[in-house]
């Protein structure tokens, strides 16, 4: 089935609105075996639109149109949709009702113009919105079934997963049971991969299909499979995802919805630890990113914060501190001992002399205190720019923190550092 995603409104079109809803939406209809052909992006205006329907009615069996569906007079796609159709529009009036309840519920009257979200192209089949005052409807342009749908996250989340996605299966007719198994890693490149991973697809006999995905500073290696029923596609999937565990090795993060934050998180949790972290040069994400998946509060303690490896050292106490680590070593064990944690997490990246991230040469120092054992230290000098240089330095303390939780060794190089 040939599938193409419209989103309209110029905020989007302009660049001033990132559009996350495109990307969710394929990649869940990816995940369930429907592959978009076409993306359109459209501004809030009526030829473009009009001339956007008449291109996916044309090459595509459906259709997602994204936004257009609010109250104000810049919102045309229920307008649009009726003219393509050779409708008018009529009100719905169950739904106008719900409207009205839902500004009741919140001890307010409905303004006027919210009257023209219940106003839907004649014949056109209602889909139901339970978070939001703008419902979807699908109706048939050309030849093709369009899905009208609001552009406000949370609801078009809801509603491709209840409403979308199973009307579009029912249309494609697919039995096949679909699969995407998920591998995060950090410290090694898509290319490198790509290589290591080398006649993956082939050993499956062209039943799956091997992808990669690059937001630094880590790489998502995904695996999506089709097979005639679950079982089939689990002894068709377990082999490969053993092979891929072995073959990135301790360079593998995480699976599926699991982070390298809640891998910490649950490595701490199975040895009742608890955790303090140091930092400078940071902009404080290392602490931000823990204390943010700790939801409980169970396992992240203190974080201590510093413009500079001085002030770090002022706030811990500590004297004659510089770039080393050694200090970085000193900072991890002061913050522990201060915090009465099991584990404590330094990382270092100190400003430069016109304050850029990495001591203007990519510079990241990290230490790790744990009980019974000596501190570990790790030191890199990462390549790029200072907002690059921060990104891998977080992610390269969090990541050694998992490495020592797990047993590994916390030195591997990676691809992002100088050797």
């Amino acid at each position: 089935m040939r599938v193409e995603i419209v989103c309209t409104g110029d905020e989007v079109l302009s660049g001033k609105t990132i559009n996350t809803n495109y990307s969710h939406m394929a990649r869940r209809l990816q995940e369930v075996g429907i592959d978009v052909l076409w993306g359109t992006t459209v501004g809030d205006d009526r030829k473009s639109l009009q001339e956007a329907f008449r291109l996916a009615s044309g090459r595509a069996d459906a259709v997602i149109v994204n936004g257009g569906l609010g109250p104000t007079v810049d919102d045309l796609s229920q307008e649009v949709a009726a003219e393509a159709a050779g409708v008018g529009l009529i009100l719905n009036e169950a739904w106008l009702e719900n409207i009205q309840g839902f500004y009741k519920a919140r001890g307010r009257v409905m303004p006027p113009n919210n009257r023209k979200q219940a106003m839907l192209p004649e014949g056109s089949e209602f889909i139901d919105n339970p978070v939001g005052t703008a419902c979807g409807f699908a109706i048939d342009i050309g030849g093709a079934r369009f899905f009208f749908t609001p552009g406000v996250p949370r609801e078009i989340h809801k509603m491709l997963e209840d409403e979308i996605i199973p009307r579009l299966l029912q249309m494609s007719g697919e039995q096949a049971v679909v699969r995407l198994k998920r591998f995060h890693s950090f410290g090694l490149g898509e290319s490198r991969v790509d290589d290591m991973l080398s006649g993956l697809e082939a050993t499956a006999g062209g039943q799956v299909k091997l992808g990669f995905q690059a937001h630094y500073p880590e790489l998502e290696t995904k695996l999506l499979a089709r097979g005639p029923n679950s079982a089939a596609l689990e002894s068709l999937m377990a082999p490969l995802e053993a092979t891929i565990r072995e073959r990135l090795g301790s360079y593998l993060l995480a699976e599926d919805m699991a982070s390298l934050e809640s891998v910490i998180l649950a490595g701490l949790r199975d040895i009742d630890g608890t955790l303090a972290i140091a930092e400078c040069g940071t902009h404080g994400a290392v602490a931000g990113r823990i204390v943010a998946a700790d939801d409980a509060g169970a396992v992240f303690r203190r974080g201590g914060l510093g413009a500079s490896v001085k002030a770090l050292a002022t706030a811990l106490d500590i004297p004659d501190a510089d770039v080393s680590a050694t200090t970085a070593a000193r900072f991890a064990e002061a913050v522990k001992a201060t915090s009465r944690t099991s584990h404590g997490l330094a990382v270092m990246i100190p400003p430069g002399e016109e304050g850029g991230a990495g001591g203007g040469q990519g510079d990241v120092l990290i230490a790790i205190a744990a009980p019974g054992k000596p501190t570990q230290t790790r030191q890199a000098r990462i390549v790029g720019g200072k907002d690059r240089v921060r990104a891998g330095g977080v992610e390269m303390g969090l990541d050694c923190l998992r490495r020592s939780l797990q047993g590994l060794a916390i030195d591997d190089k990676v691809d992002f550092e100088r050797q």
